[in-house]
């Protein structure tokens, strides 16, 4: 049976004093417990500083790794930042330094790795290219994790997820939500995260006929786009308004991301909005 309505719209359906459980409530409505619990993942005062500042030193230098996050820490706060306690937080947050590195897996194979296959080609309509990525994102109590789905040549977030937890289900459900309402790309392009790497997700493109690629391992480039939005979306807005409550967080993404995809001109789509774009109103000039 289909579920009627987006996961948001059917969370607000359960009823925390009925005599079905939360779980069983959310499994019959289709929906992530995480869309009701929203609790906060919790670190102390001291460490959520810190992750602070290392979210916005990833943004800066993606290169640097827990021995040069570090330093950076060491010159820019009186709290004394060992290489283990950056390294457990960059864990925590799932970050990684960013650089080449030999090539020890073979695409395709049983590790789960896919060939980048964006290389040379010309994206040219919408649809031909989504890229999906997730990121840390630092709050006034907490953190959450927010995974968002982005068409490449339109530069529009196609949909997006709200976790406290890196597991694959928020970005499994996102995914089929968005092709359920917009249809399904010829290639999805990831990282090689744990998540993308996994049976179900290579499983589920590969049963929609989806093209797998993955960018290059140290190879933020090769996701180029959806890096950017990272860096917009919490330079403009993340940053700024420091939310206290995963409710209000969620409402502030919403906002933004409908400012983004309806709104504010992009450069870069000769200053068309990404909903102009993907909608067909307007063209990319060649």
């Amino acid at each position: 049976m289909q579920a009627v309505g987006n996961p948001r719209q059917r969370s607000e359906l359960i009823e925390k004093d009925s005599h079905l459980s939360i779980r069983r409530q959310c499994r019959l409505l289709h929906i992530h417990r995480s869309m009701i619990y929203y609790d906060l993942a919790e670190e102390t005062d001291e460490n959520l500083e810190l992750m602070k500042k290392l979210d916005h030193l990833y943004l800066e230098d993606p290169s640097a790794g827990s021995r040069r996050m570090s330093s950076y820490l060491r010159r820019q706060t009186d709290t004394a930042a060992n290489r283990k306690r950056v390294r457990r937080l960059m864990r925590v947050m799932g970050i990684e330094a960013i650089y080449p590195r030999k090539r020890t897996t073979i695409p395709g194979g049983p590790s789960g790795i896919y060939p980048y296959r964006l290389k040379g080609l010309h994206i040219a309509r919408p649809n031909q290219v989504w890229c999906a990525d997730i990121t840390f994102i630092p709050m006034r109590r907490g953190y959450m994790y927010l995974f968002a789905i982005m068409d490449w040549h339109s530069r529009k977030i196609i949909d997006w997820e709200l976790s406290n937890t890196l597991d694959l289900s928020f970005c499994l459900d996102c995914l089929k939500r968005a092709i359920t309402h917009s249809g399904i790309p010829e290639i999805m392009n990831t990282d090689q995260g744990c998540q993308f790497t996994s049976g179900q997700w290579i499983s589920f493109l590969k049963d929609k006929k989806i093209i797998i690629s993955m960018d290059g391992k140290g190879r933020w480039l090769d996701n180029v786009a959806i890096e950017r939005f990272w860096r917009s979306i919490k330079y403009e807005d993340i940053y700024l308004k420091s939310y206290e409550t995963a409710k209000d967080l969620s409402g502030g993404i919403k906002s933004y991301i409908i400012r983004y995809n309806q709104h504010r001109p992009h450069q870069s789509l000769n200053e068309a909005t990404p909903e102009e774009i993907y909608s067909g109103k307007m063209k990319i000039a060649v």
